[in-house]
């Protein structure tokens, strides 16, 4: 497979994989040094590439345990965990970000266990189905689905007390 093979197949899904690390790891130069990485090896697999039934998946799946292994390493320590965005006009953006509703829910989800961030990210997100989800975190359809409605509801519970509806 030559250069502009390699870049055609794995361009397209780019931002993807780019979203995926930035969903676990916060920092924006985190996730883009991940999706550097992820690429690097697939370049460096490149022969391999054509073997897989949806490269796309496989390189969703490489993302993800390389970004979970950067948060498990002695390095995890040093990643920023404050959002570049936040850095700059605090007070504005929390204002910006109280108005917001999408920005809302994705702060819900940095809050949520590992698992539930993941299948909410890839199902809600990045729209794959559920058969794809379980090939990619190695699990089954069902758990998947049972993790999915968990994670869901944990977001609509926390939803209910940020807008304060909850029943009295």
């Amino acid at each position: 497979m030559n250069q502009s093979e390699f870049l055609a197949l794995v361009l397209p899904f780019k931002d993807k994989l780019y979203r995926i690390a930035r969903r676990l790891l916060v920092s924006s130069e985190e996730a883009e040094d991940a999706v550097q990485e992820v690429f690097l090896k697939l370049w460096n697999g490149r022969s391999k590439i054509g073997d897989y039934k949806n490269p796309e998946a496989f390189a969703v799946t490489m993302t993800k345990n390389y970004c979970l292994d950067r948060l498990k390493s002695k390095q995890a320590s040093n990643l920023k965990i404050v959002h570049s965005n936040f850095q700059h006009s605090e007070n504005l953006q929390k204002k910006v970000e109280i108005n917001d509703g999408v920005e809302l829910v994705f702060k819900i989800m940095e809050t949520l266990p590992e698992k539930q961030r993941i299948v909410l990210q890839l199902r809600d997100v990045e729209q794959f189905d559920f058969e794809e989800i379980a090939q990619m975190l190695e699990s089954s359809e069902t758990t998947i689905r049972v993790t999915l409605s968990r994670a869901r509801k944990a977001v609509r519970e926390e939803l209910i007390k940020q807008y304060n509806y909850g029943i009295s």
